[in-house]
């Protein structure tokens, strides 16, 4: 669907919970403009922006969960390259004073678990809770169009500044290394230019003996 010129899609936290996913997961069938659909686990990162439906710096998706184990209660985060990987604490979503969703935020790492090579992107997780809860979704909403069994969620994928330089998104440590002796040098290189300036400057000082003489 071509999209109007200018348009731009930014939506708050409570808006992506309300007005999408509370929806998608009711309807399967639901669909958004600027939301494309993706099974995080079968693309890598650096893939993201190609299936996107619009973004240049942030992109958003619907995606089932994968259960790590069918029984179990973990989600899969593992792709072919690599896996995301939790950090901090994940964030309430409110509506009002009403609790509606939960937000997590992810890092993805190449490579395996606990030696994975850490990337400049990220992703944040948008699930329904609280009041919007698919626990708390009405009978009507649990029907063959409905998709809360597979716990569905919004994901808003994001790279770092480094990511628009580097190989996919990484950035080894000794590249860091090298660019921070660069800023420290360009900095003491200005330092030592400006103490020069102020030795080789003309002296403002006005000898009183040499006017007083006449």
């Amino acid at each position: 669907m071509e999209l109007p010129p200018g348009f731009r899609f930014h939506p708050t936290d409570e808006e992506l919970i309300t007005h999408y996913l509370a929806k998608k997961v009711v309807d399967s069938n639901f669909s958004a403009i600027a939301i494309g659909e993706v099974d995080m686990n079968k693309v890598e990162p650096w893939e993201l922006p190609w299936r996107a439906k619009v973004g240049e710096k942030e992109w958003y998706f619907f995606c089932v969960r994968d259960k790590k184990y069918p029984t179990g209660l973990r989600t899969n985060r593992a792709t072919a390259a690599g896996y995301w990987k939790a950090t901090g604490k994940d964030r309430e979503i409110f509506k009002g004073k009403t609790l509606v969703g939960m937000k997590k935020t992810l890092v993805f790492y190449k490579g395996r678990a606990p030696k994975g090579e850490k990337s400049n992107w990220v992703t944040h997780e948008y699930r329904l809770e609280g009041r919007l809860s698919v626990h708390n979704l009405p009978k009507s909403a649990q029907g063959p169009d409905s998709v809360h069994l597979g716990d569905p969620s919004i994901f808003r994928a994001l790279v770092g500044n480094y990511g628009q330089n580097m190989n996919h998104g990484f950035i080894k440590e000794k590249e860091i290394e090298n660019e921070k002796s660069s800023v420290v040098s360009n900095l003491e290189m200005r330092k030592k230019s400006s103490f020069e300036e102020e030795d080789e400057a003309p002296s403002t000082s006005v000898d009183l003996d040499y006017i007083w003489s006449y």
